[in-house]
């Protein structure tokens, strides 16, 4: 049956009237649903590091054990704690007056290593008193290595707590994602597989991000101190050879006088030849 244009017109609005209808409820709905955002509940970073799962027990004593290391090396890894000037003083003054007892009371009451390095071969000194300087220099060259080996061992810990780190939010990443697809694949429904997986997912991600959190901090301060460390060996270096130095000559200067003391006490006079 034909219809007639008066007809046609009532239609076309009434189409008009619905599909203004339909727009202006789509418009109301994303407003609701805008706003049921905007009052959704903020997830705290407690809850955050909460669904980590088990891997974020290993990762926080790491952290813990990290800032202990960082807040113990900024008050001992400092150029004091190495060699001082006023121990340089008076090490050189006991060394002028071949006072090498007294050195070693100084070195042993002193928390420095080249105070320990002092105590070592003044020790070794006066214990064998036929010992060269030679002998002497060979003790103290032996306990600056040892020195310079506690010092660099000291910060490797910082270096071991970052490499470690990453690596075990690595594997907390692993079993969350093992956790996704078990569940993926036993789920009965879309909706609990879906849950499932974004679980494993967010656990996955913040073992990841928690342990990289802990491994760039340590590695920085390590580098760092690592540095530190180098120049505190410089320096401790360059005082040990100092202050041998100025043993070789005290050394030279006993020589000196033991053979001019053998000399005045010969039996006999070196100028004439019937004296013997």
């Amino acid at each position: 049956m034909l219809l007639m244009p008066g007809a046609v017109a009532p239609l076309a609005a009434q189409e008009d009237s619905v599909l203004e209808e339909t727009t202006t409820e789509a418009v109301n709905r994303a407003v609701e649903q805008a706003r049921a955002g905007d009052d959704a509940p903020v997830v705290t970073l407690l809850e955050i590091l909460e669904k980590g799962g088990i891997m974020m027990w290993p990762l926080g004593l790491l952290s813990f054990i990290g800032g202990l290391l960082v807040l113990f090396y900024l008050f001992t890894i400092r150029p004091g704690a190495v060699v001082s000037e006023s121990f340089m003083d008076l090490a050189e003054t006991q060394i002028r007056k071949q006072d090498y007892l007294g050195l070693i009371a100084s070195s042993g009451r002193t928390n420095q290593s080249v105070a320990r390095i002092m105590q070592r071969s003044m020790d070794f000194a006066t214990r064998n008193p036929g010992a060269t300087f030679e002998e002497v220099r060979q003790v103290a060259q032996a306990e600056g290595v040892r020195q310079a080996g506690l010092l660099s061992q000291r910060i490797s810990y910082l270096g071991d707590v970052g490499a470690i780190a990453p690596m075990v939010g690595l594997l907390g990443t692993v079993l969350g994602m093992i956790k996704s697809f078990q569940t993926l694949g036993t789920g009965a429904f879309v909706g609990v597989q879906q849950m499932g997986l974004a679980g494993g997912v967010a656990e996955a991600l913040v073992t990841t991000a928690t342990g990289l959190s802990i491994g760039i901090p340590a590695l920085a301060f390590y580098a760092l101190f690592r540095g530190r460390v180098q120049k505190m060996i410089s320096e401790m270096e360059s005082a040990t050879t100092h202050l041998m130095a100025l043993v070789a000559a005290q050394y030279k200067i006993a020589e000196r006088r033991r053979g001019a003391t053998q000399d005045r006490a010969l039996p006999f006079d070196p100028d004439d030849p019937n004296g013997l």
